[in-house]
């Protein structure tokens, strides 16, 4: 039996892999041509271009932060894997029905249904830290956030290939095919040993926080996992314009900005596995405390390097932290939350990554336009610094280097 369930969770962890990887290729693949695509659906002044497009990539994310507890809730109740045959299905159809849009309203009313529909990647870390033995949770679900870093990587370069090779439109077509494969893979080959929790039983139990012994840990830990991600989009706005300028404007920008934006990709896909099995054997507080502290580190001297290849390298380390960061957080929500609530609490860490993904981009324009490109940097580097301050102080277990184990 002990070998049926090994087998089990290995194969789940294996499928799953590989269906994050698809999805997060199909969700990434779209988006460095999603402003051109706006461009295409109206004649738009440069300042329309710009709030529309803005409006189009904020929309999912918006839904995402609101729907994700509600979707959370269901998963608690009714499976998991109900939740990934859902979320791939549903992002299959709205991602397809974007290839045939004629006007930009038309794509905001589906980036909005994307939002809701979203769900797969959290969904597929519950199920693995549901599923998996408690003292391998780190390890799987370090191997896990290589699944969608890698396809996030490979993401961008192939919706390029595609959209250049085809065209934009066929590209969200292309792209609901790979989601349809997800669901398939989904619904055959992945197994969950699921009791479902009536309606009267969850709201006699009341809210989340009411039901987990160290709620502040909880919601420090969600509040840790929107300043990462806000951090990391914090760059995304700015990166090729810093490129350029310490390319003096000169030589193949486009390129090289691609490089590096992909470099943290690639680290994070070597770094989080064998950081996730440290934290198994020595504490996933320790990751996540170096994690920190090495993020810091490196994101202070990006905004001031005078070289093109310095800032490759400082981008390639912050891949490492994101490595230790995300998979130790999701550990230590894992571990300090009760089994019937991983959905809840996973999708609720899925809501506030969006909310970073909403800020992170906000705020880096806003910091770039008032204190100049390295001034991004510096501001990451003190947000995650605080960030690392706060949880110090509210969580005394962080500062224990021995992980608790759940139940």
């Amino acid at each position: 039996m002990g070998t049926r369930k090994t087998e089990q969770w290995r194969r789940n962890l294996a499928v799953l892999w590989l269906g994050t990887f698809i999805a997060g290729m199909g969700f990434s693949e779209i988006m460095p041509f999603l402003s051109l695509y706006v461009d295409d659906l109206g004649t738009f002044t440069k300042g329309q271009l710009t709030i529309y497009s803005g409006v189009t990539y904020a929309a999912t994310f918006l839904v995402i932060a609101l729907v994700s507890p509600l979707w959370g809730k269901l998963a608690d109740r009714k499976g998991r894997k109900l939740m990934l045959l859902r979320s791939s299905m549903g992002m299959a159809i709205v991602i397809g029905l974007m290839g045939f849009v004629t006007n930009i309203w038309q794509l905001i009313g589906l980036r909005f249904l994307q939002g809701f529909f979203a769900g797969y990647i959290p969904n597929a870390s519950a199920l693995i830290a549901a599923e998996t033995p408690p003292e391998k949770s780190g390890n799987a679900l370090g191997i896990l956030t290589t699944g969608y870093v890698s396809g996030n990587l490979i993401g961008p370069v192939l919706g390029g290939i595609l959209a250049q090779v085809f065209s934009i439109r066929w590209t969200f077509l292309l792209t609901g095919i790979f989601l349809i494969i997800v669901f398939f893979l989904s619904a055959t080959l992945v197994h969950e040993h699921f009791t479902p929790i009536s309606k009267e039983k969850q709201a006699q139990a009341g809210s989340f926080l009411r039901q987990v012994e160290n709620p502040t840990l909880i919601i420090v830990l969600l509040v840790s996992t929107m300043i990462i991600q806000m951090g990391n989009n914090s760059i995304t706005p700015i990166i090729s314009l810093y490129v350029k300028q310490l390319m003096n404007n000169t030589g193949p920008i486009t390129l090289v900005a691609g490089i590096i934006a992909a470099l943290p990709g690639l680290s994070t896909l070597l770094a989080a596995p064998k950081l996730g099995e440290y934290g198994d054997r020595r504490g996933t507080q320790r990751v996540l405390v170096f994690g920190y502290v090495f993020a810091v580190l490196m994101y202070f001297p990006q905004g001031f390097v005078s070289s093109v290849w310095l800032l490759g390298i400082f981008r390639f380390m912050i891949g490492v932290s994101d490595g230790a960061l995300f998979p130790a957080v999701q550990t230590m929500l894992t571990k300090n939350s009760p089994h019937s609530l991983t959905g809840t609490v996973f999708s609720w860490n899925q809501s506030f990554q969006a909310l970073g993904s909403m800020f992170g981009s906000m705020l880096g324009g806003l910091v770039a336009n008032w204190f100049n490109y390295n001034g991004v940097f510096t501001f990451t580097a003190l947000t995650l610094l605080l960030n690392f301050l706060l949880l110090w102080w509210l969580v005394p277990d962080i500062r224990h280097w021995r992980s608790r184990q759940a139940n």
